[in-house]
């Protein structure tokens, strides 16, 4: 007996995947129909570099706490360190990956071009892992310090006191909600939160430095404390040089700001192959936004050292996680600190919201080309739900506590940054550009360094990102298994002389021979012909053609398949393939002859020798192996109605 849906179910299954193509499910060899991307037409640089600046911006919320805790007294000198690094290391290299990859792909790209094969695609699937962890814990950690804003908040702090895991849940599930209801990138509310969270933190800052330089008694005292802790200057930059790894959450926001770069307006005169003016702008948005935040960055750490007593930043202390709305609230009254609180709030969500998107962007642009994607992973809803569920689990794990996340989120802005500078490097030295590739060299090496250091000293990061590695390879590795029988050819082009072909089989029976390529000689197709005849008991004037198919790269999931005809021997007609695996590859090619011709074309297998199993392997791997059952399955999945389907013989 049948059973119907109910109307409810159905209204939320379709609600849940909107958008979701069906790719191979009566689509035809060619795939599903796409939809063409509406036209972008970009955005001025500057907007643009408010999108990157809800991330990198935000960091303000929380750097100056975190640099205070790691460094106490030698906090802008350490910082001072980052900026140098920030300006002499990460912002020449991804001027480089701007270059390199000017369509927003980013250094993961790079190295994936550089890596082909299975080798590219586990590494690939690695810095997934970390992209995820860094997109992730800026979620959780936003959310967390815009928790930690509003319950010290004067007005608020003894309502909400010891309330900060539900809030940051709260805001977390807030940030899922919308994205559910259908999240658009609102390019003109990311100017309107940068421009105001840098002006109040401008103000913040003008009033911190005249505090401390009318009092003079302040950094005569704070540099007294220095040499006294320290001994010397040598001793002090050797002491800002270990720590610095511990502040690496100043260089977030690079690869947010590659990953934008399709939002910006390039010259009338750019193409694909060559946007010259999208690079240039790009340029301009990465120079821009560090020395903004390196200016931000010097002088915060400078103040809230100098104005703020040590204890003050400690677990539980007014100034953890919030130093500079600290100093709003102590010199500039609390009406105004509540305005910083919630401009805070504010742009530490939408910094969440950012990463969202983020992550919504990232894994689809690999995962599906790989057959790694499960077929509702398509759609955005599942995902956000997989995301916000994942992200409660992390903010409960961590205790919605800033600084214990530090380490997760700074360990996964140093992988993809260290990965950033490896590509770039790899990119000067096949350009040979000796002196770049030595400089992109030497920041490579202290990025890893900083990268060791951090998973050493605080191994949370790498902990969460092994998990999502795991995670992620494991759950790609059980959906190529379960999409091994899709058609995952996109399309079909032949050339003239395959279509003449064609034509002159349509006429009579059209029968194939599928053979894999040996020596190509007469013998091979000769003993091959007698050998299908007489397996299926063929008469022998019936006409054939062969065909034969090259796996290149068994790694790639989805190709385009180009049909090219020949003559060998001057009697055997050929059809040759290039495609990702023999067997979808010939049933793609058996129902775009039928499609064409309106006939059902044959094809001729011999058994392959050897283990099943073993061979389904060889063809989950590298291609081939169990070609005939495997061709006949992927028919039977791309064709329902078995009348339409093409015939499949073995002998």
């Amino acid at each position: 007996m049948a059973t119907t849906e109910h109307p409810a179910s159905s209204r939320l299954r379709a609600w849940m995947l909107e958008g979701l193509s069906d790719m191979g499910k009566g689509a035809g060899p060619g795939g599903p129909h796409v939809e063409p991307e509406a036209v972008h037409k970009g955005q001025p640089w500057w907007r643009v570099m408010c999108l990157t600046g809800v991330d990198y911006f935000s960091t303000l919320g929380y750097q100056p706490g975190i640099a205070a805790l790691a460094a106490g007294l030698l906090s802008p000198l350490a910082t001072i360190v980052l900026v140098i690094v920030t300006l002499a290391g990460a912002l020449p290299v991804y001027r480089r990956v701007a270059e390199e990859s000017p369509h927003g792909e980013g250094s993961i790209a790079m190295l994936e071009r550089l890596l082909p094969f299975w080798k590219g695609k586990l590494f690939v699937l690695t810095l997934l892992g970390f992209a995820a962890t860094d997109f992730l814990i800026t979620i959780t950690l936003s959310a967390a310090d815009a928790s930690t804003h509003l319950v010290e908040n004067p007005h608020l702090t003894d309502v909400l006191h010891n309330q900060q895991m539900l809030i940051t849940l709260i805001l977390v599930a807030l940030l899922g909600a919308v994205f559910l209801k259908g999240f658009l990138e609102a390019i003109g509310v990311a100017v309107a939160l940068v421009a105001t969270y840098l002006s109040l933190n401008a103000v913040v800052v003008v009033v911190g430095l005249w505090h401390v330089f009318t009092a003079e008694h302040l950094v005569t005292d704070w540099t007294n404390a220095l040499t006294m802790q320290h001994g010397n200057v040598l001793a002090m930059i050797g002491v800002s040089l270990l720590v610095f790894p511990k502040l690496a959450l100043g260089l977030s926001g690079f690869e947010t700001g590659v990953a934008v770069m399709p939002h910006v307006t390039g010259d009338p005169g750019d193409t694909e192959e060559s946007p010259k003016g999208r690079i240039r702008g790009t340029k301009k948005l990465l120079t821009t936004a560090a020395l903004i935040m390196s200016v931000f960055l010097i002088t915060t750490s400078f103040i809230t050292t100098i104005l703020i007593p040590a204890n003050e930043f400690k677990p539980g202390g007014p100034a953890n996680g919030r130093a500079l709305a600290y100093l709003a609230h102590e010199y500039l009254g609390n009406a105004f600190g509540t305005v910083y609180d919630l401009s805070t709030i504010a742009i530490l969500w939408f910094a969440g919201a950012s990463a969202m998107a983020g992550l919504l962007n990232l894994m689809p642009r690999y995962l599906p080309r790989y057959g790694m994607a499960p077929h509702w992973a398509r759609a955005v809803r599942p995902m956000v739900i997989v995301f916000t569920l994942i992200a409660f689990l992390v903010t409960w794990v961590f205790d919605a506590n800033v600084d214990a996340q530090g380490g997760a989120y700074a360990t996964g802005v140093l992988v993809l940054m260290s990965s950033a500078a490896i590509a770039v490097t790899l990119a000067a030295r096949r350009a040979g550009q000796r002196g770049w590739t030595i400089g992109f060299a030497i920041v490579a090496a202290v990025m890893l360094y900083t990268t060791i250091t951090n998973v050493v000293e605080r191994p949370d990061g790498v902990k969460i990102g092994a998990c999502f590695i795991a995670g992620i390879i494991l759950l790609s590795l059980l959906s190529r298994l379960t999409r091994a029988f899709e058609l995952r050819v996109t399309s079909v082009t032949m050339d003239p002389l395959a279509e003449r072909f064609i034509r002159d089989m349509a006429s009579r029976r059209i029968r194939f021979i599928a053979n894999e390529p040996d020596r190509r000689d007469l013998a091979e197709y000769r003993d091959k012909l007698e050998q299908i005849r007489a397996d299926n008991d063929m008469p022998p004037h019936d006409d054939f053609a062969f065909v034969e198919v090259t796996v290149r790269d068994p790694s790639e999931f989805e190709a385009g398949l180009n049909v090219r005809g020949e003559v060998l021997h001057n009697r055997y007609r050929v059809l040759t393939l290039d495609s990702t695996a023999v067997p979808n590859a010939l049933a793609a090619l058996l129902l775009h002859v039928r499609d064409a011709t309106n006939c059902t074309p044959h094809i001729y297998f011999e058994w392959t020798e050897g283990n099943p199993l073993a061979n389904f392997l060889r063809f989950f791997l590298f291609g081939q192996g169990e070609v005939a059952p495997v061709t006949r399955e992927v028919l039977r999945e791309a064709e329902p109605n078995r009348s339409r389907r093409p015939r499949v013989h073995v002998g």
